[in-house]
């Protein structure tokens, strides 16, 4: 057994809320994050997107940078980054088993938290980005003591029986992590979160948004009255750009790195297109309504007529919302259990796409996309996009 597999099983693989314990295991630690450049970042959609904006960005402006993001898309060692690369496995056990040894009371997240920030400090990095795991105020990541920049993203319902049932429920836990630092919030909010962080005095990546060209795999726009373009499709993608824009001045960086920065970021696994085998593979770890709605967007802007959607998704998540927000834009339906202990039972994920789609079939995602052609689409949960990126790469 390695040490990721050891740190897995820390808790019995389960989470427990709280900075304390991450706080004391810094400390054993020698205190990393004091002596790391943090922007933290904590929201419900796009977090991720801002994470690798903010790292690619820093990376223009010569800044060494570490990055913890979290879940994995593709590969594990991809959460814990320098310089946009993933920690080669025999470097970070080193640092992981250092952690692990100073933190046999914390959690798995909790040591990886740690773990990571022990990493960049011992690895010469000048930054760290973080992002939040879930909440923020008592999120493991909350334990670090001191920021240069606190980022919100989008505001939206999800994990509603930890967080809260409501936007302003919500937006308390997320502001959790804004201490004694400067704010950016993304201006692409419910209005009730947008009139959470006005009281707070946030500074938002307002709306100045001028869309000069849109497409699947490039968009270009003014902001300020400054020219950038992204790698990336989607109306939420351009607001997450903006918000690295603001964050990233606020930290001092120049426009021109700004501007090297956003256009070199590459997002898989988000809104994704892929032209391969004369299909065209829509790949997005749309996971919430809010996301959903952004899916729904692009398929309507891409207004293809023969749709195949390859779904499934985890036990906690609303169902429901997600489908009907494509419902009308999707031919049939494959429907996947996805490969995790919190995997909705397939039978329910079955009978509810049933309510909205007249054709509905059980498979595996390797064996739907075997027999999709058109314009596929793979969504529901960030655990079928790893399966669905690897199929599509062999083919």
């Amino acid at each position: 057994m390695d040490i990721f597999q050891k740190i897995d099983k820390l808790c019995g693989g389960g989470m427990v809320f709280g900075t304390e314990r991450t706080r004391a295991l810094l400390d054993k630690l020698g205190s990393p994050d004091d002596r790391l450049k943090i922007v933290h970042i904590a929201g419900t959609n796009g977090k991720g997107s801002i994470a690798r904006y903010i790292t690619e960005i820093l990376i223009a402006a010569g800044k060494k940078v570490g990055t913890f993001t979290s879940p994995a898309v593709v590969d594990y060692f991809e959460q814990f980054a320098i310089n946009g690369e993933p920690i080669s496995k025999e470097v970070l056990s080193d640092y992981f088993t250092c952690a692990y040894e100073k933190g046999r009371d914390c959690t798995a997240f909790e040591v990886q938290t740690a773990g990571a920030l022990y990493a960049f400090y011992k690895e010469g990095c000048q930054y760290a980005v973080v992002e939040c795991g879930l909440g923020g105020k008592t999120d493991s990541t909350n334990a670090i003591r001191k920021k240069e920049l606190a980022v919100i993203s989008s505001i939206g319902l999800e994990h509603t029986h930890i967080l809260g049932d409501t936007i302003a429920k919500i937006c308390e836990q997320k502001a959790g992590i804004i201490n004694n630092c400067p704010v950016v919030v993304n201006a692409y909010q419910p209005k009730e979160a947008l009139e959470f962080f006005e009281k707070m005095g946030a500074v938002f990546a307002d709306k100045r948004l001028e869309v000069l060209e849109s497409s699947p795999y490039r968009q270009r726009f003014l902001y300020d009255g400054v020219e950038y373009s992204i790698c990336q499709a989607g109306k939420a993608q351009l607001y997450n750009a903006a918000t690295a824009i603001c964050a990233a001045k606020l930290l001092g960086l120049a426009v021109k790195d700004i501007q090297a920065g956003l256009k070199k970021a590459n997002l898989p696994g988000r809104l994704q297109f892929i032209e391969a085998k004369g299909n065209t593979y829509i790949v997005d770890g749309a996971h919430n309504p809010a996301c959903f709605n952004e899916l729904a967007l692009t398929l309507k802007e891409l207004n293809a007529k023969d749709v195949t959607m390859i779904f499934g998704c985890l036990s906690d998540k609303d169902i429901d919302a997600n489908l009907q927000a494509v419902k009308g834009l999707i031919s049939r339906v494959i429907a996947v259990k996805p490969t995790s202990q919190r995997a909705m039972d397939i039978e329910k994920i079955t009978t509810t796409c049933s309510k909205y789609f007249d054709t509905v079939a059980i498979d595996s995602v390797s064996r739907a996309l075997e027999k999709s052609t058109g314009t596929v689409v793979v969504c529901g949960s960030f655990t079928l996009v790893k399966e669905a990126l690897q199929w599509i790469g062999k083919e």
